[in-house]
């Protein structure tokens, strides 16, 4: 009982180990900006400060939004800077478990999903934003002054960070899907109408209710779709070598 109780628990250890080395790193990653929390609030609402009127302003509507508002965003941006080292440690504790062939697609998969999900938020602070705040700071009535409150301003800006970064893992997911079997290439392009009607749905769930915003995620959707579809197609082959390499072990 012991010899089979052993692994479990030095695994459980190792696990914990690993995620604490991930807790130290977010907060040493909070503590260091923490300071510069103000400054950085101010970079996250560039988008929208740049465009609004002359007597428009921010405004916290809340007591405590002053200081939360800065804290919650310096958070999330920790976790995110984190991100690398936070999947590193996943991978440190998976690997031991998977065979060659398959360390050989997880790497590459693993950094191009780092890469896609800081390309979907950069995306979307440089070209999302000032499209989405330019329409929302042009279509108001006149007379009415435009004074956001910070805590929805921070609110909606994560929630088009994170839906643009996801988004931007579609060819991940795509290539994951084949690899594993669960669809092919082939039934995969015989779907394009209802996969490109599937990215305007999705698009106008998630983005504010405007066709341009909807646009602009809907259409890099599709074609990251297509880029997933054609990486995909590299998968056959390599499965076979798999194949053989699992016999042989």
């Amino acid at each position: 009982m012991t010899d089979q109780e052993q692994p479990l628990i030095a695994h459980l250890v190792e696990l914990r180990n690993r995620l604490l080395r991930a807790v130290l790193v977010v907060l040493a990653f909070f503590l260091g900006l923490f300071y510069f929390a103000n400054d950085l609030y101010l970079i996250l609402v560039e988008p929208l400060s740049v465009l609004m009127p002359t007597e428009g302003q921010m405004i916290a509507t809340g007591v405590a939004a002053p200081f939360l508002v800065p804290f919650k965003m310096t958070f999330v941006l920790a976790v995110l800077l984190s991100v690398p080292f936070i999947l590193h440690q996943i991978w440190a504790f998976i690997s031991p478990g998977l065979y060659q062939h398959e360390k050989k697609f997880a790497i590459p998969l693993l950094l191009s999903s780092i890469v896609l999900f800081y390309a979907g938020i950069a995306f979307a602070y440089f070209v999302v934003l000032p499209l989405v705040f330019g329409f929302f700071t042009g279509v108001g009535p006149e007379g009415i002054s435009f004074m956001p409150d910070i805590s929805n301003i921070l609110d909606f800006i994560l929630k088009i960070f994170f839906a643009f970064g996801i988004a931007f893992e579609i060819p991940v997911a795509t290539f994951l899907m084949v690899l594993s079997g669960i669809t092919t290439v082939e039934s995969l392009s015989t779907k394009r109408p209802y996969i490109f009607l599937g990215c305007f749905v999705v698009g106008m769930l998630v983005t504010p209710p405007d066709v341009i915003s909807q646009s602009v995620l809907a259409v890099p959707m599709y074609l990251l779709f297509e880029a997933g579809v054609l990486a995909s197609r590299l998968i056959p082959a390599r499965s076979d070598d798999s194949a053989e390499e699992s016999a042989q072990q």
